[in-house]
């Protein structure tokens, strides 16, 4: 009786996870690059009352007797498929058709996070930034050489431009290229930088910190290895291309959702059941002697 009952207190703290995951899903439906979550169960640990045994001498062979002791929550993984891509028409507004992830960089501490999110602006020195005021990681020089903060600004420039010619335009191309056009009589544009992108051969090894933005480069098996990681341009090594005035959405299928909300309900009120039921039974058990 006791093991029933502590099956079913194992099914209510796996569903309640379970619909902790759904809920978060569904809060992030409308988040830009957010990918949706899933749980996975397992069985408990199992008590055995009979190993199993082979026949032998004209004796049958007996299959083990085993009773488990609940559900255990395997997995909680993150669906890394691709969200459904919108116009915006908004020049830093970027969006990864196919494999990849924007690189961004805190200047305080320089760390590094990965991200989908491409709802990127240029701040009050030129740098391409998130919302948090991280920098996009790339080529930042004309040879397209140096990894660092990428810029959006004419401070850089060809020998041949304008000493004064102003920055008069950019536009970036799918394969990540900062195309600056400045003002002089020449109309001069040139490339400022390059975004760079970085994939991962196990992605569920990366960490969620919030703001869609994500943790453990190194231990995602990156482009370059965990030691170095390397960015490399769009459209090179599986990477995809770059949208220009696009944003990923959420990949969240709220359909899907909302049934597994109904299972997950109906699993808890079931494993709930079972408790009360278990109760019932001792209470009896409880009032054979009066």
């Amino acid at each position: 009786m006791i093991r029933s009952l502590n099956a079913g207190v194992s099914g209510l703290q796996q569903f309640q996870t379970r619909l902790d995951v759904i809920g978060n899903n569904i809060a992030n439906s409308s988040t830009l690059g957010y990918k949706a979550g899933r749980v996975d169960f397992g069985d408990s640990f199992s008590q055995t009352l009979r190993a199993s045994s082979g026949g032998t001498g004209g004796r049958l062979s007996l299959p083990g007797q085993q009773i488990g002791s609940g559900v255990t929550t395997a997995a909680i993984r993150n669906n890394f498929n691709q969200g459904a891509v919108a116009q915006t028409s908004v020049n830093t507004d970027l969006a990864i058709n196919g494999d990849g992830y924007f690189i961004v960089r805190d200047s305080i501490t320089g760390s590094e996070f990965a991200t989908r999110a491409g709802n990127f602006n240029v701040d009050e020195n030129g740098y391409l930034v998130t919302s948090q005021g991280y920098r996009l990681q790339g080529y930042n020089d004309l040879e397209l050489s140096t990894v660092g903060d990428l810029k959006v600004d004419a401070s850089v420039r060809p020998s041949t431009a304008g000493a004064d010619a102003k920055m008069d335009g950019y536009t970036i191309t799918s394969n990540g290229q900062i195309r600056v056009r400045l003002d002089d009589e020449n109309s001069t544009e040139y490339n400022r930088g390059q975004i760079l992108l970085q994939r991962f051969s196990g992605p569920q090894m990366l960490t969620k910190e919030g703001h869609n933005l994500y943790s453990g480069i190194a231990a995602a098996g990156p482009l370059g290895g965990s030691e170095s990681p390397k960015p490399e341009a769009p459209s090179t090594n599986g990477l995809g291309q770059i949208q220009t005035g696009a944003l990923e959405s959420s990949n969240v299928d709220l359909t899907s959702e909302f049934a597994n909300l109904i299972i997950t309900q109906r699993g808890f009120q079931a494993s709930a059941r079972i408790i009360t039921t278990s109760d019932e039974i001792l209470q009896e058990v409880v009032s054979l002697k009066r």
